[in-house]
C-alpha cells in the first residue's frame, strides 16, 4: 500500500507547530493509541504546551500527535504478574482500573520503577514513575491547497472533564511501598504506611502482630519486628504514618507479603 507525501507532512506539520510553542486551546484527551473511542490515560491542560515524543517514526491519522507524558501514573496489575521479587513481569499490561477489561495504560518494561500502593484483591495498585507515549487529537491544520484567509481553523474536540479512574492527582501521593530501582525484595530499602496491631481479642492470631496499612486502611503486608534491636519500642508507633527499612518477602503460603524491618520511624 502506497503512503501519500502529504498523509506523511501533515501529522509532522502538526508536531513542528507544537515545537514551536504552540499551546492547547482546549483541554485535551491523551489515549494510550491514536483511536478518540479508546478511554483517556491523561489530559492535557487547555493553553499548556504538549511535549512532542521523540523517535515516534509511524506515521499517525491527520490530527493526531505523540506527545511524551511523564509520571507517576496510577495503574493496576494481576498480582500473578508479579515476579517473587515484587516487580511487574516484562510485557505484562498495566491497566487504568482493576479489572479485566479495562483499558491499558502501557506494557510493563524490564527496567521500570514500581511502588505498591495497596492490594485489590486478586490486582495489585501500582504507581509506575516513567514517561510513556500517548496520543493526542488536536484537529488537522488547513493544508496549503485548500487554506484561504477567511477559512476557519478547525474545530478542536470538545472539553473533556478531567478525573477518569487511573490518573493521578498532583501533590498527593498516597502511602506506598516503595520498590526502588531494580526491585529485587532480597534489598533492604524503604516501606511507607500506617502501622497497626493485627492482634484482635477472641480471634485467631494473625501471623505477625503488626502491619502496615495503605490510605484505605487495608493492610498490604505484615511486619516482622525480630530484627529489631527494641522491638518493644515499636508500640510507640502503632497507629501512626511510619517509614520503616527493610526487606519483603512473601509468606510461607504465598498469600501475604512480609517485611523484616530493621528500623522505623515516623514518616
Amino acid at each position: 500500500m502506497k503512503t501519500s507525501i502529504t498523509n506523511l507532512l501533515v501529522p509532522l506539520s502538526v508536531a513542528l507547530s507544537i515545537a514551536q510553542g504552540s499551546p492547547l486551546t482546549s483541554t485535551t484527551a491523551v489515549h494510550a493509541k491514536p483511536d478518540a473511542s479508546l478511554p483517556a490515560i491523561s489530559y492535557l491542560k487547555a493553553g499548556s504546551e504538549p511535549v512532542p515524543a521523540a523517535g515516534v517514526t509511524t506515521p499517525l491519522p491527520s490530527g493526531w500527535i505523540a506527545v511524551e507524558l511523564r509520571g507517576p501514573f496510577e495503574g493496576f496489575v494481576e498480582n500473578k504478574d508479579l515476579a517473587k521479587s515484587l516487580d511487574v513481569k516484562p510485557g505484562a499490561p498495566i491497566r487504568l482500573a482493576p479489572k479485566a477489561d479495562a483499558a491499558v495504560l502501557t506494557l510493563a518494561e524490564d527496567a521500570d520503577r514500581t511502588t505498591i500502593t495497596g492490594i485489590r484483591g486478586k490486582w495489585t495498585q501500582i504507581s509506575l514513575d516513567r514517561k510513556i507515549i500517548g496520543y493526542a487529537f488536536i484537529g488537522a491544520p488547513a493544508t496549503a491547497s485548500t487554506a484561504t484567509p477567511s477559512s476557519p481553523a478547525p474545530a478542536a474536540p470538545p472539553p473533556v472533564t478531567p478525573g477518569i479512574y487511573g490518573v493521578t492527582s498532583a501533590g498527593q501521593p498516597a502511602p506506598s511501598v516503595s520498590l526502588g530501582e531494580g526491585g529485587a525484595s532480597g534489598l533492604p530499602r524503604q516501606y511507607f504506611g500506617r502501622l497497626v496491631s493485627t492482634r484482635r481479642p477472641f480471634t485467631p492470631r494473625r501471623p505477625f502482630d503488626h502491619a502496615l496499612n495503605d490510605e484505605a486502611g487495608r493492610r498490604y503486608a505484615y511486619v516482622d519486628i525480630s530484627r529489631l534491636l527494641q522491638p518493644e519500642q515499636v508500640e510507640k508507633y502503632l497507629n501512626l504514618n511510619v517509614v520503616v527499612f527493610g526487606t519483603a518477602a512473601g509468606t510461607a503460603d504465598g498469600r501475604d507479603l512480609v517485611i523484616r524491618i530493621e528500623s522505623i520511624n515516623l514518616k
